[in-house]
């Protein structure tokens, strides 16, 4: 065991003993550890694993990650297994993904001895020693896996170089390090083999509701798909509920991975086409392939979805999805992301989703509610914005029509832009006033979207606002990026999930329609170049003929700020609630939430700027 500079934590030395005796202290240095463990990490009972999530980092499996969460210490436990260890390997997170302005934990050697530290990454991917060492290294051992490291680290530090981990997307970095080092600072993450993942790393810590015990299991998978050898590819497959299927509850459901494709498979969705669709043609192949049948963009009902690192899906214990049965289409289109980086051939698939359903309905149909933007050009975001804010709102007049008396109770949520979005929330207003927040995340990425319980559920009353912002990354653009359905065209929506179901699927807003116009002809007479305001020509053209200067991008951002909306208040049949739902003003807001800080933990003492000293043992592969 050794220690270092009066610092509060210890790296455990493993020496080089026979394989029996590795294998026996292995087991019980690990039982020993993981007891303490688990009673540190929980106050309530214990789950069956001391690390219940745990994903590969690389698309080779060589590092796999493993963790767990006290939210009673504001602290997350890491278990890193670095399966093929040479000289090295870095972990740690960032804004985006970059290995510049990262922070970082590094283990290395200098070809003598192994090192531990806290560790960060300037603009140009050089490697310093943090000042204040927050990740703090448990334990590193040999196993019959590879070498395993446990460390943990606060949520917030209050480090000017750490990031503040927060309920939303993580995006995890790595890198190994092929030779030794004589100092960290001799390491540049330019010349490393690095990737990211991205990971919900703060799980909501909610109880399991029980099964029911007539419930029954139906595979939604694709059918040995060829994975494609590029990065990213979205695979579409058809299938089919049983003829004279009735009306069931989904109560749960789960994914399956094919063997060996853990870090290929990124996330997956389950969508049921629209009642009026009686046939769809089999297909199985690239979502954006010619031959896909022209039927499946009216497959957008979400029964499913999971994304990497995440667990079972539990319905509330007294809620169920309803599928089958009249009013409900027999077809389903399976969506399967692949991330393969490394363009590995000739992999075969059949991964999908396990649905876990009951003809025993429960209390209440579980709904889901789409909140933000209208699909319409009319809400753009101008060229080289780097976070442009664009706001949908489902209001108050629509609330209090369409929701029932004890109103509903939102228990999860799936945030949804397309390539530029960057940061989305929904906030629930009441009486002009923020309330509580519904879902945020901070670091979203079109690339990692699923369903997300919530760690508390949200009632929303009649007369509520729901508030739903996106923020953009139109950096890299020379056009305006306008609001439609394309992938290269924006969104801003949030999938609420919730219960009893309403007739209200869709509570959303645009700009109204006439004060665009009104901003084309201020464009015109202030720009002095020409912007077509005549009906042959697009809204999308419009916006390309826009001069991109300080003024026009202000104005359009203040016009979105206060002209009055059109509202979209409809039914499951896209038809409208009764009602005047054109020229609404915006919600007035009085008092808005404060935006979240990170708290600072207790103080440890000064840390000393060195590295651990660390003796993993064995022979370096």
């Amino acid at each position: 065991m050794s220690q270092w500079g009066g610092r509060a934590h210890r790296a455990m030395q493993v020496p080089s003993p026979s394989m029996r005796e590795v294998a026996s202290m292995y087991g019980t240095a690990v039982a020993v550890f993981l007891v303490i463990l688990v009673a540190a990490l929980q106050g309530s009972a214990p789950p069956k694993s001391p690390f219940p999530y745990r994903i590969p980092l690389d698309p080779k499996k060589s590092l796999e990650l493993s963790w767990n969460v006290s939210y009673t210490q504001e602290t997350i436990y890491f278990q890193l297994l670095v399966r093929e260890f040479k000289a090295g390997v870095l972990f740690g997170m960032s804004d985006r993904g970059e290995l510049e302005n990262a922070d970082l934990v590094v283990l290395w050697t200098d070809g003598v001895k192994d090192y531990f530290g806290d560790a960060w990454s300037d603009e140009r991917g050089q490697i310093h020693l943090d000042p204040q060492q927050d990740y703090q290294l448990l334990q590193a051992r040999r196993t019959p896996e590879g070498l395993c490291l446990l460390f943990k680290r606060p949520f917030g530090t209050c480090d000017p170089k750490d990031y503040f981990i927060e309920d939303g997307t993580v995006h995890l970095v790595y890198g190994f390090l092929e030779e030794p080092f004589r100092s960290l600072e001799a390491i540049n993450t330019s010349g490393l083999q690095t990737g990211l993942q991205r990971v919900q790393l703060l799980k909501p810590d909610i109880s399991v509701p029980a099964l029911p015990l007539d419930v029954r299991t139906m595979e939604i998978r694709a059918q040995d798909a060829l994975i494609p050898d590029k990065e990213t590819t979205y695979w579409c497959h058809v299938t089919e509920l049983p003829a004279g299927f009735s009306r069931h509850h989904i109560v749960m459901y789960e994914p399956i991975i094919t063997k060996g494709n853990e870090a290929l498979v990124h996330h997956m969705e389950v969508f049921q086409c629209a009642p009026q669709i009686e046939s769809v043609p089999p297909f199985s192949g690239p979502c954006d392939s010619k031959m896909k049948p022209d039927r499946l963009k009216y497959c957008r009902h979400v029964l499913a979805a999971w994304a990497l690192g995440a667990k079972a899906f539990y319905y509330p214990e007294e809620v169920g999805l309803a599928f089958g049965g009249p009013g409900s289409s027999r077809f389903l289109r399976l969506e399967v992301h692949y991330h393969n980086p490394e363009n590995i051939q000739g992999r075969n698939d059949s991964s999908g989703i396990r649905l876990y359903y009951t003809a025993t309905l429960r209390r209440y149909d579980a709904g889901i509610m789409e909140l933000g933007l209208v699909y319409t050009p009319v809400m753009a975001i101008p060229p080289r914005e780097t976070a442009f804010v664009l706001t949908g709102y489902c209001t108050d007049k629509c609330t209090n029509l369409t929701l029932p008396p004890s109103g509903i109770h939102i228990f999860a949520s799936q945030l949804h832009t397309h390539l530029t979005g960057r940061k989305v929330v929904t906030v629930l207003a009441r009486d002009g006033r923020e309330k509580e927040i519904v879902n945020r995340d901070d670091h979203y990425s079109p690339h990692f979207q699923e369903i997300r319980m919530l760690k508390k559920i949200v009632s929303v009353q009649r007369g509520d606002v729901l508030i739903t912002s996106c923020t953009y990354d139109t950096g890299d653009k020379k056009l305006a990026t306008v609001g439609g359905y394309g992938i290269n065209e924006e969104m801003c929506v949030n999938y609420v999930h919730y219960y009893p179901q309403t007739q209200l699927e869709l509570c959303k807003s645009t700009m109204e329609p006439g004060f665009l116009q009104m901003y084309f002809h201020t464009v015109n007479r202030f720009s002095g170049e020409e912007v077509c305001t005549c009906p042959q020509v697009s809204v999308p053209e419009r916006f390309a003929s826009v001069p991109w200067n300080s003024f026009n991008r202000d104005m359009l951002k203040a016009l979105y700020g206060f002209a009055p909306i059109s509202m979209h208040c409809n039914k499951s049949s896209a038809v409208s609630f009764e009602g005047e739902w054109n020229w609404q003003p915006l919600p007035k807001i009085i008092s808005k939430l404060k935006e979240p800080t990170p708290r600072c933990p207790a103080s440890r003492g000064q840390s000393p700027a060195n590295p651990t000293v660390v003796s993993i043992g064995g022979s370096k592969s």
